[in-house]
């Protein structure tokens, strides 16, 4: 089979070596695997936002989103939780071993309406995963955008992830970086202790006609920094949400995810806020 005849099935997942791998916090890895083939690496299209299906043969197969920017070809990167059976074998591999990665699926961020635009990135605790893709992609083509503000609160500093990165992010001129968590129990905490949605005081007085917003965290937390965005006037269809709802296949086919007649893995994973109001069972 050709690899172009490859690439057209969906189902068919294509092989990808384990390039690096390190611990983020307790049963939290970052991985870093590459397509083995080069040019399917280097040609492998997304947006932030999408999610892949990653599998072991005779171990199964699960989405997870894609961490990386797509600014930055060659290499995907994702920030994967150790919770069942095919979580557990991946945490067994070794670097250079071989996993299965096939997509990219869901619909992404809308990038347009964010463009010469001010953003906040709001983030809790895994959330950030998928957010650190939007979040790159902003820095890498920081001349297309205006203020970038980044809000990040994890519940103690020992659940803070990707703190050094983030740190030296905070070091940039061009972001403002507020960073938090429910409680300090380390004593060496030197950022803002609360939840994420303190942080919305720190900011500075926000134009809602020239600001889109986006944000990833845990279910409770939406209701909350989305009744902060709306404090600043943001439109609702300025606000994008990143959901997952048990997500299988990832094409529409299985229906896993169906809710009326959205299905999570192609109409979203990414929704407004606008559409929530519709389908409040999203989050």
């Amino acid at each position: 089979m050709s690899l172009s005849e490859q690439i057209e099935n969906p189902f068919l997942p294509e092989p990808a070596r384990i390039v690096r791998q390190y611990d983020l916090i307790k049963d939290h890895r970052f991985f870093q695997i590459r397509f083995i083939d080069m040019n399917r690496a280097m040609s492998f299209d997304y947006v932030p936002g999408q999610f892949a299906m990653l599998s072991i043969p005779g171990v199964g197969e699960a989405p997870f989103s894609i961490s990386s920017t797509p600014s930055r070809p060659g290499i995907l990167e994702m920030g994967i939780r150790r919770t069942g059976n095919l979580t557990r074998a991946l945490f067994k591999k070794k670097d250079n071993d071989i996993v299965y990665l096939r997509g990219p699926y869901g619909n992404g961020f809308k990038i347009e309406p964010m463009v010469e635009r001010d953003i906040i990135i709001v983030a809790g605790g895994l959330g950030v995963i998928p957010l650190r893709s939007i979040l790159y992609f902003v820095l890498d083509n920081r001349d297309q955008f205006d203020e970038l503000y980044f809000l990040y609160g994890a519940r103690n500093p020992n659940e803070f992830l990707f703190k050094n990165e983030f740190f030296q992010i905070k070091a940039r001129e061009d972001i403002d970086c507020l960073y938090s968590v429910d409680k300090d129990t380390t004593g060496d905490w030197t950022e803002n202790t609360g939840v994420v949605t303190s942080l919305f005081q720190k900011l500075p007085k926000i134009d809602p006609q020239t600001t889109t917003a986006v944000v990833c965290g845990p279910p409770i937390m939406y209701k909350f920094v989305i009744k902060e965005l709306l404090k600043l006037k943001i439109p609702k269809n300025m606000i994008q949400m990143t959901l997952e709802r048990r997500m299988k296949c990832g094409v529409g086919k299985c229906g896993h995810c169906a809710l009326d007649h959205i299905y999570t893995c192609i109409d979203g994973p990414i929704f407004t806020y606008w559409d929530t109001l519709h389908f409040r069972e999203l989050i």
